[in-house]
């Protein structure tokens, strides 16, 4: 098998809190770091949503690997931005070229 074509850099984004100036905290999405990444279209589907329909795309991502609890490493309830698109990661797993890569379950939505 032969190693995945790497061609975008997506941000990878925590949601933190951070302080917002007035002795609080707000929840903002923070970049941790950039990663070098393969996007594959899997399935699209159309849902309701509260700002009316939405079009959600399933992705997968994959990302070159790193050990488990490094902050390189995307983990679920994280997210990508490539740009003005967002790419909510819901799973992560080993892709079975020797481990070396990441596989991320992702999905892109879109308010039409």
């Amino acid at each position: 098998m032969s190693a995945p074509r790497l061609t975008r850099w997506l941000t990878l984004e925590d949601r933190q809190r951070v302080p917002d100036g007035a002795g609080g905290y707000v929840e903002a999405w923070v970049p941790l770091g950039t990663l070098w990444a393969a996007v594959d279209a899997r399935s699209g589907r159309g849902v309701a949503g509260p700002a009316g329909a939405q079009a959600r795309l399933g992705l997968r991502i994959t990302v070159r690997a790193a050990a488990e609890g490094s902050p390189a490493r995307p983990v679920p309830g994280q997210r990508l931005r490539d740009g003005g698109r967002v790419f909510a990661v819901h799973a992560v797993g080993e892709s079975h070229a020797g481990a070396l890569y990441l596989d991320l379950h992702a999905e892109e939505e879109r308010v039409r």
